[in-house]
């Protein structure tokens, strides 16, 4: 029952060149950091990574989109990450742009055993009607678009059938976590980290403190161990454990 192991590189030792990522967090907020920069360190690539966003330049899964590690992603925020934009726009990098909601509930959907549902969310756009560009030919033109999904209408009301999302692997950072597996999200950063857990055939959470078992109020644990296979320490203020704020802003 003991899933810690030593380090954040021996937690990703598993993942392989070609293995699809449910990464949690929501910008830069609770981000597993430490896993993503173990994974840059052992070199892996043409990873397919599921995430609300990509990172930002040099951060996040923006350090591994650098390093031109990740071949296809699937999100709802491109945000400010020029590099993605560079690598979308020349054909580089495969990119599933789905809306927001939509997003959380393929991933909730794929860690409770439902292969697919409707949903109106999209329906009379790109999403729902296909053609939306998932990959340039880097001259302006599309190399690969989206296709059509099924349509239905129930009670006078049109849904798009969305799938869900299941990956090889997922990572997710945690306020604590126990030897068992079990985590607790601190506030916000609970954001897409349970969704991610639950989605991932293999869960890899890294936590910032580690308790015995017995020591988290069931009642409060947001993700049961059940659904994770390993757990590293990774305290706040060591490597790989920053905090970092995407635009910081003050009033005048």
């Amino acid at each position: 029952m003991d899933k810690v192991v030593g380090s954040a590189a021996e937690a990703v030792a598993d993942v392989s060149d070609g293995a699809s990522l449910a990464v949690g967090g929501f910008g830069l907020c609770g981000i597993p950091q430490a896993l993503i920069e173990a994974l840059l360190e052992a070199g892996v690539g043409d990873l397919r990574t599921v995430s609300n966003n990509c990172g930002v330049e040099g951060w996040g899964l923006g350090s591994l989109l650098r390093a031109k590690r990740i071949s296809r992603t699937t999100g709802s925020y491109v945000g400010e990450n020029k590099e993605f934009e560079r690598q979308f726009l020349s054909g580089e990098l495969e990119v599933e742009l789905v809306p927001q909601g939509t997003l959380a509930e393929r991933l909730r959907a794929g860690g409770a055993g439902i292969p697919a549902f409707y949903t109106p969310g999209g329906v009379g756009t790109q999403v729902a009607l296909g053609g939306l560009p998932l990959r340039y030919d880097g001259s302006g033109g599309v190399a690969l678009a989206s296709e059509p999904k099924e349509v239905r209408t129930f009670d006078g009301v049109d849904y798009v059938l969305e799938r869900a999302i299941v990956t090889d692997f997922a990572l997710v950072h945690a306020r604590y976590g126990d030897r068992h597996g079990n985590l607790v999200y601190e506030k916000s950063a609970q954001n897409f980290n349970p969704l991610c857990a639950a989605a991932g055939r293999i869960t890899i959470a890294e936590v910032e403190e580690l308790v015995e078992p017995g020591a988290l109020d069931p009642a409060l644990v947001h993700t049961p161990g059940i659904f994770v296979q390993h757990v590293v320490h990774v305290p706040v203020g060591s490597p790989g454990a920053q905090k970092r704020i995407e635009r910081r802003t003050v009033r005048a």
